[in-house]
């Protein structure tokens, strides 16, 4: 089983079409996020079928994959990770996923990349661990670090566990990329929808001085009244 059968498997079921349609979605244009990022049009229920057959990849063929043009061919092969590391019981074999994980992340170069791969694997890990790395990554220049630190902080929202969430929050509220404002508003959606007097202490703090898109996002499940208040600050 190597990188080149899955890219065979997945190569069968590319649309022309799609892959122009994602081309676009995905801002793939000159001076946009996703510049250069090249789409087969395969969708994400085809690509998990693929992963299915061909989940237990090796590591270093799963580097191969991860290391592609193709966009489907890295998600894919964050997909394979993923799998690997919810379903290994050794804890020093998940320490090598999440090692790998880091050491590769500069492949996981787009928001999706990062939203399926994030809190599953580092999130996970860091449960129980020092979280620096996440604060390290809150203030890099490169956009997808930055959306890796808030995204990953779901795992610990799943957990009730906010203070790490809010603290990067407070430091991403300066981010100017929309592709930030949007996920750190979800992380704060996501803390109100746990409990929602986290959610409104931040938002009592920092609604006036919080990009706008960020507010919306992180206001979304609140009350019309609760809406208006904070929007009209």
């Amino acid at each position: 089983m190597t990188a080149k059968d899955v890219e065979k498997a997945l190569m069968k079921i590319a649309d022309k079409n799609k892959g122009e349609f994602l081309a676009r979605f995905f801002k793939t244009g000159k001076g946009q996020y996703s510049e250069g990022d090249v789409f087969l049009g395969i969708t994400v229920p085809a690509q998990r079928k693929v992963v299915a057959e061909f989940r237990a990849l090796p590591l270093d063929e799963v580097g191969v994959l991860l290391a592609s043009k193709y966009h489907e061919f890295r998600l894919t092969a964050l997909l394979i990770l993923v799998w690997q590391y919810e379903k290994c019981e050794d804890v020093q074999l998940k320490k090598r996923i999440v090692d790998f994980y880091l050491k590769n992340r500069k492949f996981v170069n787009n928001w999706d990349l990062v939203d399926s791969s994030a809190r599953q694997v580092l999130g996970d890990w860091l449960l129980d661990k020092d979280r620096a790395i996440l604060y390290k990554f809150a203030v890099s220049k490169d956009l997808w670090e930055r959306r890796i630190s808030i995204i990953a902080t779901h795992r610990f929202i799943m957990e009730k566990d906010f203070a790490d969430t809010l603290k990067i929050c407070e430091i991403l509220m300066g981010d100017r990329h929309d592709l930030i404002h949007k996920a750190t508003g979800w992380m704060l959606r996501e803390i109100g929808k746990r409990d929602p007097k986290p959610l409104r202490g931040f938002l009592d703090k920092h609604s006036k001085k919080m990009p706008r898109t960020m507010l919306r996002y992180a206001i979304e499940h609140l009350t019309p009244t609760l809406k208006k208040k904070y929007m009209s600050r």
